[in-house]
């Protein structure tokens, strides 16, 4: 298995990895830098904004959802205008955005946490055809957000409690049952980040800490494990006959430019798996 690195610019905490099914083309985050990422046949490009933004979805061709520490703005990529949608705990000045992905029916979902993972100060939410509601409180750090091919469940991680929970979802999108316990990682100490849900529902979650991002199956068997040179890998996400991970700079000791060099860089590898078609969020 052959990794290399799809672009060489350093995130202290690269996320959000969305690949845009109609532009064939990643987009990412680098959330302590308050950009967005993407790069095409073209070269780089990158958008520099005022606050924390840290996870997307598509709208259309040319505009997209993101979520930033007080809101939920579309932004278009040609014109380079951001337009408000509804409000994000923006009375709340301790927390930012973290992880957040597109659900089957059209909604976000994204979670907050404390700008310094303080215990509890973070949520998930879900926004839906104008509405925010809150899904869940007391979280630390929200993170694996994801959908199963059919809609039916959501996936759901509080990184610092080492566990995934996997919720249940009516017509409409909305948890219809309390969540049932996916992953339970409190033995072994792996620590849960970003994750994406293949097009045959299994499971593939970065780890952060243990260098590499791991396949489960729909009954939380471990299937497969892509082995990464950078400790820190955040998020992956399947695209264009590849499998892309963002991966962090943040809290590696002062010696890891020289023991992992390629922290902070987004990677890709090949892979004949066929991940999910992002879906679309319908505002």
């Amino acid at each position: 298995m052959t990794i290399e690195v799809f672009d060489d610019r350093a995130c202290t905490l690269g996320e959000g990895p969305l690949w845009h099914p109609t532009r064939r083309q990643l987009f990412w985050f680098d959330i302590v830098g308050k950009r967005l990422l993407t790069r095409t046949d073209d070269g780089p490009q990158e958008w520099q904004f005022d606050r924390h933004v840290s996870a997307a979805g598509w709208v259309d061709h040319d505009r997209l959802l993101i979520a930033s520490d007080v809101d939920l703005f579309v932004f278009d990529l040609i014109e380079e205008t951001e337009t408000y949608l509804a409000p994000l705990e923006v009375d709340n000045p301790v927390t930012r955005c973290n992880d957040g992905r597109a659900d089957p029916q059209g909604g976000f979902w994204i979670g907050t946490m404390g700008l310094n993972a303080e215990a509890g100060e973070g949520a998930l939410y879900r926004y839906y055809r104008g509405e925010v509601r809150l899904l869940r409180d007391k979280v630390t750090i929200p993170n694996a957000t994801c959908f199963s091919p059919d809609g039916r469940f959501a996936y759901f991680a509080d990184t610092a409690r080492n566990r995934v929970w996997r919720y249940g979802l009516d017509a409409e999108g909305w948890p219809e049952t309390k969540p049932d316990l996916f992953l339970d990682h409190r033995k072994t100490g792996l620590n849960p980040d970003g994750a994406v849900v293949d097009a045959e529902g299994n499971f593939w979650c970065a780890e952060w800490g243990a260098s590499r991002v791991a396949c489960y199956d729909v009954a939380g068997k471990l299937v497969e494990e892509v082995t990464l040179p950078v400790p820190q890998p955040t998020c992956p996400s399947f695209g264009g006959g590849h499998l892309y991970v963002t991966t962090a700079l943040q809290g590696l000791p002062d010696d890891a430019v020289d023991t992992a060099p390629l922290s902070g860089k987004t990677l890709r590898v090949a892979t004949a798996v066929q991940g999910q078609k992002e879906h679309r969020v319908i505002l």
